[in-house]
């Protein structure tokens, strides 16, 4: 009996693994078939001329497109500018499906981009500009427009008072939406839009209780950008009583148009296309985007596509290199058309000293405005010693445990959280103020932050010094004192370590970035959704606000093109880029070389490029680097692409000439940079570029200096003088880099500069080995 029992058990046992299987093998298929319909968004670029006769029109042509492998699918946008096609949500199925279509190019995968964040005026001499960029019309009918997280139109810095009627040229609109009406524009903030599709398509609706559905700012880093680009004149500025003065944007008389395409989720670029679609159409002179992606091949970046076009019309595109820094090959946005920027300090600070019991004293920065700390010194002690888990040392929500930090100042390591969130979580636990330590990764940067307790930023030496107080004093104690505005800081400027560096991970032989501008501690205009800190248990707000990162560089430069094309409104968008290059400066006024925060040691043109945007000296270079869109296509053709990556980068059919000889050593670009290859077996290489100068100002003979701290590099230009009779002609010279062998771990940098005693036109050279 028991036997048999055991055969029924068996039976049942063995019926239900069956049973099991079954299931198993329809929940696998279920999630087969649910993995084969997820939908993802993709922008469709079409070749335009391969349009069947049977369509009338583009638009007709696409929607078939797409109809014939999704009946459910729908446009998401139409780009008629930037791309010749749209963005659509797609299965991977269908995505293959239509690829093998006559006429499309390329199905891309949409990106998701991000934000580049972290005195200018006097700083830039622009206080002194009205000789050199004279308060004209023809400044006003400049406009800048600022891809970004939007507007706070009631701040002052949008005033429109004393400005003339809106320039006929302008085309663009201002939307309504959630807490946004139309009337929120003027002759100063001239358009507003917004665009969300593909940003809900991949992360649902927009919640509007929390952030709106409009061309409104709810982040604070949009108004920013816009006021710090092209900001109305507003006297008194300042943060919680930080940096009084008067902020101006850099070209204050100028028009701004805002095209919000970020939100809390990210910024995704069958948005940015789209806003870069419509302000080419609005007719935007400048193109300000403080954001990125990464890097990856032209055809495939779509704000290098959406650049392309913009180039084309005569709009200059300037983007922010990114914050990946201090580390090699971390830059974003290197497209040639594109202008990169990079960050550097300026020379005002915000000092905050650290006074320790043994009686040293310490200088950190901070924009802490609130009540002061007792007068007496206070219990001290390291986060990490104050915690139950292994990385309590970097003040994460939840980490610290009351009991210890309750009434004392707290140490934290900078790393991981947002810095003013470290703050409030030593607040939260009861701590009474922060010291905030640099460790490896930020070195001796310092970065002020309006923080929601007494504390100071401290660098990492001043960090180690206080932890070995720490460590060995059995009753350690501390205060903070606040020592306000400093400025006339020397030496400034210097490069950010956050500033991200050369080399190109995608064409070595261009260098980026271009140039570095202001981009720490920058005073600009702010939100009024939330406090300076952004965290949403700070209920103070402010006019203004003081943050750092390239995304604050970016509108400098952008700001900067706007008066250079108010100027010189003949000027192409590479001209002005050459302009601003050509006349920065490497060295300070007692000839020392930029320094790198990052090292200490003198910066390198990986990390500033031509050098320290110089705008008065940019107004009158002498000589220009002109580029136009046939000479873009040159370089592409030099990059190999296919005819349809060619198409999709640039909108039409182009072919390459095969029997010509297609070199990206030839762009006509204001630096120099020559990647040699492993060396030849004689020990040594020859690379020879050529360029050709046009002249922008009065009748002379330049002459050329070359410098090279390196005997290893051997440079000669050849012809050694160029003589210049009249205005816009042009004259060709090539230079011939010979490297010996080198290490590839080594880089050489040196410069060559064109002057006619008056004008000194320059341009950074880095040699490496690839």
């Amino acid at each position: 009996m028991q036997s048999k029992g055991m055969s029924v058990k068996t039976h049942k046992i063995i019926k239900m693994s069956k049973y099991l299987v079954l299931v198993f093998v329809l929940l696998c298929l279920c999630n087969m078939s649910v993995a084969m319909e997820i939908k993802k968004t993709y922008i469709i670029h079409m070749a335009k001329s391969q349009m069947p006769a049977t369509f009338d029109d583009h638009t007709h042509w696409y929607d078939s497109s797409l109809k014939s492998v999704s009946e459910s699918a729908e446009m998401l946008y139409v780009y008629k500018n930037v791309v010749n096609g749209f963005s659509a949500r797609l299965t991977a199925q269908e995505t293959e499906s239509l690829e093998s279509q006559p006429g499309i190019l390329s199905v891309l995968p949409e990106l998701k981009y991000e934000l580049h964040t972290t005195r200018t005026p006097s700083f830039l001499g622009l206080e002194k500009s009205a000789d050199f960029f004279p308060e004209s019309d023809a400044m006003g009918d400049v406009i800048v427009g600022v891809l970004d997280t939007g507007v706070w139109p009631e701040r002052k810095s949008f005033d429109d008072t004393g400005f003339g009627p809106i320039p006929a040229s302008w085309k663009g609109q201002c939307e309504s939406g959630t807490n946004f009406s139309s009337a929120k524009c003027n002759r100063k903030l001239v358009g507003a839009r917004y665009f969300s599709r593909g940003y809900e398509t991949t992360l649902g609706p927009i919640d509007e209780s929390e952030e709106s559905k409009s061309p409104r700012d709810d982040d604070g880093h949009g108004t920013h950008t816009a006021s710090t680009a092209a900001g109305s004149i507003v006297q008194g500025a300042n943060l919680l009583g930080y940096a009084s003065g008067t902020a101006r944007g850099m070209a204050n008389r100028a028009r701004v148009a805002v095209y919000k395409v970020c939100w809390k989720g990210g910024c995704f670029s069958s948005d940015i296309l789209a806003a870069m679609d419509k302000a080419i159409d609005d007719n935007v002179d400048v193109l300000s985007l403080s954001l990125g992606g990464g890097t990856s091949d032209y055809y495939k970046d779509s704000v290098a596509i959406g650049a392309f076009a913009a180039m084309e019309k005569g709009i200059l595109v300037s983007c922010s290199a990114g914050n990946g820094g201090p580390g090699p090959f971390s830059l974003s946005n290197v497209a040639p058309w594109i202008t990169t920027v990079g960050a550097g300090t300026l020379d005002r600070d915000f000092p905050a000293y650290v006074s320790l019991g043994n009686g040293k004293n310490f200088s950190g920065v901070s924009l802490y405005a609130g009540d002061s700390l007792p007068n007496k010194m206070l219990p001290f002690v390291y986060a990490g010693n104050a915690s139950n888990v292994t990385n309590g040392n970097l003040c994460m929500t939840g980490t610290l445990i009351p009991e210890k930090v309750k009434g004392k100042i707290v140490l934290c390591d900078r790393g991981i959280n947002a810095r003013v969130q470290k703050g409030s979580v030593v607040k939260a636990a009861g701590g009474a103020g922060m010291v905030l330590a640099n460790t490896d990764a930020n070195g001796e940067e310092l970065v002020a932050d309006a923080h929601l307790l007494p504390a100071t930023a401290v660098g990492q030496k001043t960090g180690d010094a206080i932890k070995k107080y720490l460590t060995s004093d059995p009753n350690p104690t501390a205060t903070i004192l606040f020592g306000g505005t400093k400025v006339g800081i020397e030496p400034s400027p210097v490069v950010a370590a956050f500033s991200s560096r050369g080399p190109n991970s995608i064409t070595p032989e261009i260098l980026k970035p271009d140039i570095i501008a202001p981009g720490v501690n920058i005073l600009a205009g702010w939100t009024g959704a939330v406090g300076p800190t952004g965290l949403e248990e700070d209920d103070r707000r402010v006019e203004f606000n003081i943050i750092s990162g390239t995304s604050m560089s970016c509108p400098h430069v952008s700001g900067l093109a706007a008066l250079l094309k108010g100027a010189h409104p003949e000027w192409s968008p590479a001209a002005i880029r050459s302009a601003l290059m050509t006349t920065a400066y490497t060295a300070y006024k007692n000839g020392e070389a930029l320094l790198d925060i990052a090292t200490g040691k003198p910066s390198t043109p990986f990390d500033h490029g031509a050098g320290h945007v110089d705008p008065i000296s940019a107004a009158n270079p002498g000589l220009i680097y002109d580029i136009n869109a046939d000479d873009y296509l040159n370089f592409i053709c030099a990059l190999k692409y296919t005819p349809s990556q060619i198409n999709t980068l640039a909108r039409r059919n182009f072919t390459c000439d095969s029997s010509k000889k297609y070199s990206v050593a030839d762009l006509n670009y204001p630096s120099f940079a020559v990647s040699f290859p492993a060396a030849g077996s004689d020990g040594s290489n020859t690379i020879k570029y050529s360029r050709t100068l046009t002249n922008v100002g009065p009748a002379g003979t330049y002459k050329v200096t070359v410098s090279s701290p390196s005997s290893s590099a051997k440079i000669i230009v050849e012809p050694e003088t160029l003589s210049f009779t009249r205005m816009n002609e042009k004259k060709s010279y090539t230079v011939s880099f010979t490297a010996p062998s080198m290490s590839s771990t080594t880089n050489v940098f040196g410069r060559i500069e064109w002057s006619d005693g008056k004008h000194v036109v320059s341009s950074p050279v880095a040699i490496s080995q690839t």
